[in-house]
């Protein structure tokens, strides 16, 4: 729309968020832009506002009319609405339901020691090839890929299968692509779901093998977990061990203190941003935001990478810093009823990473000029094809 700030903005710095973000919010926590597709949408980049319509059920990712609806990119899985208006709460109320107890933090911690011993697998790996290293190939992609693998129940000779998959799945340029891809990875999965029926094990593709849910959906879900559950990871990891080489006193504090590595955690999941692509909502019917008035059927992008660097919720917000005191809880795995049912894996897998990577390299560093380091924008989930280091 002529006179609107146009999506997506410049990003000058792989580990920065674009300044138009900032800018955004300095005018108001929620502001009329166009997107890449030339519709007009609500830019939410408050964190409170974007907790606010996390935690409010008059939002939705479906449209009523999703061929007529604004899109933000043209990614299918993100781009524009998804599911079937008129059931997506309870299908949503359902999935949580069914999910939750596999995804508990109890049963995480159980899962603790097998993901420890597979980053120190990992480690040995990087230390017999010796430096300099593909951090990404050998660490990033491998550890969250073996994890979903044992948790769903997914054959990890299938990962080469199943990752090809999923990066045709993030293509932002070539809409028929990134379906098709949707589709197969949604293929894919229920067959192994459907063997579990028969054949059931100790993993989450055998407890959706018979949920009360239509075939379609449960397609849907156990794409979405396997895609979800490996790749976001990878990119946290590569974005992680990067803020921690960018900031030496950050590292060095954390190899003389173990302890921070939660806050760690924590303090990554904020700062680390691989993509800005955002996430879809439309207002399913008229809602007030922070004296806004957003109209049903309007397309709404929350910035989560924006509302975690809000001012006035973190003090010093562009500052990594694995010391903050009490600070306020991250949106990075969202909130409330859309908070992820994975964030207590994520954690797991952040910990086990972090608590040993730089006790084990303390001498880690970039093998290439930071400049050098090129980023996907091309990409819904972002991150880097490759991250060199030597030690």
């Amino acid at each position: 729309m002529p006179g609107l700030p146009r999506l997506p903005f410049e990003r000058p710095d792989v580990l920065g968020i674009s300044p138009g973000f900032g800018e955004m919010r300095a005018r108001a926590p929620i502001t009329k832009v166009t997107t890449a597709m030339g519709d007009e949408a609500w830019l939410i980049t408050g964190y409170e506002e974007i907790r606010q319509v996390f935690a409010d059920d008059r939002f939705g990712r479906s449209h009523p009319t999703p061929e007529t609806a604004a899109r933000l990119s043209n990614n299918a899985l993100l781009g524009g609405p998804t599911g079937e208006y008129a059931k997506e709460r309870s299908v949503h109320k359902e999935m949580r339901r069914l999910l939750t107890p596999a995804f508990s933090a109890r049963r995480m911690r159980r899962l603790s020691d097998r993901i420890g011993s597979l980053v120190e697998n990992l480690l040995d790996g990087l230390a017999e090839q010796g430096p300099p290293a593909d951090l990404h190939a050998g660490l990033s992609l491998p550890l969250p890929i073996q994890v979903i693998c044992e948790l769903l129940g997914v054959p990890y000779e299938d990962r080469d299968r199943f990752r090809a998959i999923a990066e045709a799945m993030t293509d932002l340029t070539d809409p028929e692509r990134s379906a098709a891809a949707q589709l197969e990875m949604n293929t894919y999965t229920y067959e192994i779901v459907k063997a579990k029926r028969d054949d059931p094990g100790e993993d989450v593709y055998s407890d959706l093998a018979n949920a009360s849910l239509p075939e379609d959906d449960v397609a849907r879900i156990a794409g979405g977990l396997l895609f979800a559950g490996h790749e976001t990871t990878v990119n946290q990891i590569d974005y992680g061990v990067l803020l921690f080489l960018r900031n030496p006193a950050q590292r060095d504090a954390l190899l003389h203190d173990p302890t921070l590595v939660d806050g760690a955690v924590e303090e990554i999941m904020r700062v680390a941003s691989p993509s800005e692509h955002g996430l879809v909502r439309y207002a399913h019917e008229d809602v007030e935001v922070a004296g806004v008035r957003i109209r049903a059927g309007e397309l709404i992008m929350l910035s989560t990478p924006a509302a975690n660097r809000d001012e006035r919720a973190y003090p010093d917000p562009d500052t990594f810093d694995i010391r903050r005191r009490d600070p306020q809880p991250h949106v990075g795995f969202g909130h409330g009823p859309h908070h992820c049912l994975g964030a207590s894996l994520a954690r797991v897998e952040l910990r086990a990473v972090f608590g040993s990577l730089f006790t084990r390299f303390p001498t880690l560093a970039l093998a290439v000029p930071y400049e050098e380091l090129k980023a996907h924008t091309d990409r819904l989930a972002g991150g880097f094809q490759a991250l060199p280091v030597t030690w």
